[in-house]
């Protein structure tokens, strides 16, 4: 019996032996993914040439739910963009819900514009209506409308503008892994409307697995109806998972906006556990949290006006009859110790690169 003892404590020491460099190995690759992200992001990396920008154009941004700060932030920066190039702006509100969006796809049609920007939903869902606009001609480009960066032709989307969402949610998790020191307790917060959305939740439960951290729960939750359901799912998971929720892990900081009073609750303080951490977008509302360390601690942002710069600019490829400009955005792993340097005026991730200038090099506006 004693002899069995001893070789049970010699395999159990000799597990640790070989468990030990391997976890040091996804710690540090971990710690390398998300200092890359956080560095400041200063240098233009995407087009510096292309089509001068077409005179009087006149476009629709069909906008999936404008109480969404991501979508709200691009709108932005479409408006923006819009303005230097001496186009026409109409923005639909879609009001987060499928109805919405096709009433707004209608009314987009009727105004006979000479393109569409698709904002914040799935293209798929507006099958009928995306094949009508091609049918008419109308160059379509995206965000946030397909998972991958680049054209989605089965839909007549030009150019799909997005970061790499599988980065951002590679990051997203692996900044909890290091906060968590190799042991974080997750859960996911998704929304199955949206192709992105889940391709984005299971990118960070695999990842969180793989490193050897546990996925507690993987909810699936409408983004549309977060005010209403959180608060009351926050609660509920508290009182489910206690102590083992360390991380929440979020495809957007939408979810976050209405769980901080449910928190506060429960005695859980601003910069207590659960930690949570948005994959996507960078909202206004996320930033404010994360500076007074209130109920978020990071978010690894898109940079939202520079996207819409670059939807106006994949529109004008389209009306010449260019390609799509292949240029990937960057993201921005955002924590309360550089949240003060990108910040900008709009308190959202705007790189300091230069890219208005660039962009209105390439249009002629300069």
């Amino acid at each position: 019996m004693k002899r069995r003892t001893m070789m049970k404590a010699t395999v159990a020491i000799v597990a640790m032996m070989i468990s030990a460099p391997a976890f040091a190995d996804a710690m540090a690759d971990a710690q390398a993914v998300v200092d890359k992200y956080a560095s400041k992001v200063d240098k233009w990396d995407g087009p510096t040439t292309g089509p001068k920008a077409a005179d009087g154009k006149s476009i629709v941004v069909l906008a999936g739910d404008m109480k969404n700060g991501g979508i709200l932030g691009v709108v932005n920066g479409i408006q923006e963009a819009a303005d230097a190039a001496g186009w026409k702006v109409t923005v639909l509100d879609g009001a987060g819900s499928i109805s919405g969006r096709t009433a707004a796809f209608g009314q987009a049609m009727a105004l006979k514009p000479d393109g569409i920007i698709i904002n914040g939903f799935d293209a798929v869902e507006q099958g009928p209506a995306m094949e009508q606009a091609k049918a008419a001609n109308i160059p379509m480009v995206s965000w946030h409308a397909a998972p991958a960066v680049g054209p989605v032709p089965d839909v007549g989307v030009f150019a799909n503008v997005t970061t790499d969402a599988m980065e951002v949610s590679k990051a997203a998790a692996d900044w909890a892994y290091v906060d968590a020191k190799g042991k974080p307790g997750v859960i996911i917060f998704t929304d199955s409307t949206y192709q992105i959305a889940i391709a984005k939740a299971d990118r960070m439960k695999k990842e969180i697995e793989d490193l050897g951290g546990k996925v507690l729960e993987y909810v699936d939750t409408p983004i549309a109806e977060t005010s209403q359901r959180m608060p009351q799912l926050t609660t509920s998971l508290l009182q489910k998972y206690g102590d083992q929720w360390t991380h929440s892990l979020a495809i957007n900081d939408l979810y976050f906006d209405f769980m901080g009073p449910s928190l506060s609750a429960a005695g859980i303080p601003g910069d207590g556990h659960p930690v949570n951490v948005a994959a996507g977008d960078g909202s206004e509302s996320a930033y404010q949290r994360i500076r007074a360390k209130q109920y978020q601690q990071v978010t690894v942002a898109e940079p939202l006006n520079l996207q819409g710069w670059q939807l106006v600019d994949e529109l004008n490829r389209a009306f010449a009859g260019e390609q799509w400009s292949g240029y990937v955005s960057p993201l921005h792993v955002v924590t309360s110790a550089n949240v003060e340097f990108d910040g900008g005026p709009k308190n959202t991730f705007d790189p300091d690169n230069g890219y208005r200038d660039e962009y209105k090099k390439i249009w002629g506006k300069m």
